[in-house]
């Protein structure tokens, strides 16, 4: 993308694989951030190559990683119930970026018809031993072909965004429910770990949304946002990474409670750390 008529935000540090630093620029227009240089589809893979990518294992080494994978309990309940609610009869559902198959498991067993995509075969093998159907690419797949389609906390690993807002309108039926999670770099938490932030995860993180972003981006191919919805949790996680991206170690106390100020003063502007969008296919 054309960051020439951008304004310079941010310049951040990979923390977690290379310990390069890359450049965030604000995009006026539509309230998001880019983030510049972005690595070619040949050189991305590297920069997913961390033991502690925790979406891409079911590992429970460490009582973070087990603190992780219960939250990652609750959370899955919470996501079923928001399906359900979405559509009154269970049909079919696309996952993309579905991890280790576990939200497509709980789906599954409640009577969805599912299919993922996921790029990593590591994660994808663990899925596929839980009983979960894959297809390589969405250019695989009919048109109007799902009742819904999920996207949690991928949209901004995407490399060419305007396509996959394409393929998603292409691919969801009339009236079909498309549910996006996303951070949120206007959240509290965002704004007071500044160059620590960990939800800003460059380089495989290319693009940082905002409420704004996300109408106007989907918008333009005639998708309605219907609401917004925090993810409360994100707050305690994205907090305690960030504790130790700036000080060298993991301090729960000091997360747990910039986590529980980031939640309260999201009561007040919605600026949660994680936002989940609905957005209705018109």
């Amino acid at each position: 993308m054309d960051i020439s008529n951008k304004t310079h935000f941010l310049t951040v540090k990979d923390h977690s694989v290379s310990n390069e630093t890359f450049d965030l620029y604000y995009d006026e227009t539509l309230d998001m951030l880019i983030t510049h240089p972005q690595p070619s589809l040949e050189n991305l893979e590297k920069y997913y190559e961390s033991e502690d990518y925790i979406s891409h294992t079911d590992n429970k080494r460490s009582l973070f990683e087990k603190a992780y994978h219960f939250v990652k309990g609750i959370a899955l309940k919470n996501k079923l119930n928001l399906i359900n609610s979405q559509q009154t009869a269970k049909g079919r559902i696309l996952d993309i970026g579905a991890g280790t198959g576990d939200f497509l498991s709980v789906v599954k067993n409640d009577g969805w018809q599912t299919v993922g995509i996921e790029p990593s075969d590591r994660a994808k093998g663990i899925a596929i031993g839980k009983g979960i159907a894959f297809v390589e690419n969405t250019t695989e797949l009919e048109n109007h072909s799902f009742d819904v389609i999920t996207m949690w906390h991928v949209l901004e690993h995407v490399p060419d965004l305007n396509f996959q807002i394409k393929e998603l309108k292409r691919l969801l039926k009339p009236n079909g429910t498309l549910i996006v999670a996303v951070p949120n770099f206007k959240s509290f938490d965002a704004k007071h770990y500044g160059i620590y932030w960990a939800a800003f995860d460059v380089p495989i993180h290319f693009w940082h949304f905002s409420k704004k972003a996300i109408q106007m981006l989907f918008e333009k191919e005639n998708m309605k946002l219907e609401k917004v919805l925090p993810m409360k949790f994100d707050s305690f996680y994205v907090s305690l990474l960030s504790e130790k991206y700036k000080n060298g170690k993991m301090n729960f106390i000091k997360a747990f409670f910039i986590g529980l100020q980031s939640n309260w003063k999201a009561k007040r502007n919605l600026e949660y750390s994680s936002l989940i969008y609905v957005l209705k296919n018109n």
